[in-house]
């Protein structure tokens, strides 16, 4: 993917943050790694869109998986799935990054069908999960203007790895393979994918608590239906009073810092100096937004707490003098907790 196309300003405009660490990466890593994100984001826009029945998503994302994963190019079937993007999903974008990545979609077909035979294995494998994690949500979360919640812990964990975890088993898999010094000497690959599956957990449960507002508009309530129930608080109360799910917090707040201590270990384990640095900027800006969350009123939370573009610079400035050596990251994410 060359930076002029897919990977330049197409990738920095949906990529938002995450751009950061795409750039950062060794070379040899940038281009698998960002079109899998590509084509991740593609399918995250079709499962958002407002605006389109639950069935028509469905339908375009179970389409979408089949013509990533199957062995064989079907031209012929990307050109109706993107007739019908275009047709029914590009005019409802409201960003218009958004929609010019549904309307270069057959460009990335075309382009991850050019990787080798190992990159493109370890492209599907993290798709498949994130796109099913997808299509859970727009089962679990029609929208009819009822708010709904997920029923058990296990769901939620479930949930963590099919949209995030998974993403911290592909990186570990893809950098074992493409680098040769990406880990110090006797790292255990299978250790490194346990810990990086919980540094994408760990991540998304940032994501999950930061948008408890967010998602309640949408219907949408990602902490446990089960937990509610032992604390004796209904649904039904909980869309009146988001107020109501603080006494859930706790857990959440703890298993989440739990999943980036394991991100910590991960980075520990890192041995090459860019990959260390770009794969520390998103786990700072968790832990940092986790730190923020801690301390935030109920009104705070629900106004969206976000760490600020100057502190974001920041973070990246002190993240490139620490990832010199491999204990810098580790003090300062834990200063960083500590805060």
């Amino acid at each position: 993917m060359e930076e002029s196309e897919l990977g330049g300003k197409l990738l920095a405009s949906v990529s938002r943050s995450f751009y950061l660490t795409l750039k950062a990466l060794p070379e040899g890593l940038r281009e698998p790694l960002s079109m899998a994100y590509l084509l991740a984001r593609a399918a995250d826009t079709l499962a958002d869109t407002s605006g389109i029945a639950e069935s028509l998503k469905m339908d375009c994302l179970e389409e979408f998986d089949r013509l990533i994963q199957g062995d064989v190019r079907d031209e012929a079937g990307e050109k109706v799935l993107w007739e019908r993007l275009v047709r029914e999903f590009v005019p409802l974008q409201e960003d218009a990054d958004e929609a010019s990545l549904l309307q270069r979609l057959p460009e990335a077909f075309a382009a991850v069908r050019q990787y080798p035979a190992r990159q493109l294995a370890n492209i599907r494998g993290v798709l498949k999960p994130i796109v099913q994690g997808q299509l859970l949500d727009i089962e679990r979360f029609p929208v009819d203007g009822q708010l709904r919640a997920l029923g058990t812990a296990l769901e939620l964990d479930d949930y963590t790895w099919l949209v995030a975890g998974c993403v911290g088993e592909f990186w570990t898999k893809l950098c074992a393979e493409e680098l040769k010094d990406a880990f110090s000497k006797g790292t255990s690959i299978e250790e490194q994918v346990q810990r990086g599956i919980r540094f994408g957990k760990g991540l998304q449960l940032v994501n999950i608590l930061r948008d408890l507002g967010k998602d309640a508009a949408m219907g949408r309530c990602y902490l446990p239906a089960e937990e509610m129930a032992a604390q004796g608080i209904s649904i039904e109360e909980v869309k009146v009073d988001l107020a109501k799910l603080e006494p859930l917090l706790p857990k959440w707040q703890a298993l989440c810092r739990e999943h980036l201590l394991a991100g910590i270990e991960y980075l520990d384990a890192v041995e090459h100096k860019r990959l260390r640095y770009a794969t520390s900027l998103p786990l700072l800006l968790g832990v940092r937004t986790l730190a923020l969350m801690e301390v935030a009123t109920w009104e705070q939370r629900l106004a969206g707490v976000k760490v600020s573009r100057a502190e974001v610079t920041k973070i990246m400035f002190d993240a490139g003098i620490a990832s010199l050596r491999r204990s810098g990251i580790r003090k300062l994410a834990e200063g960083m907790m500590r805060s």
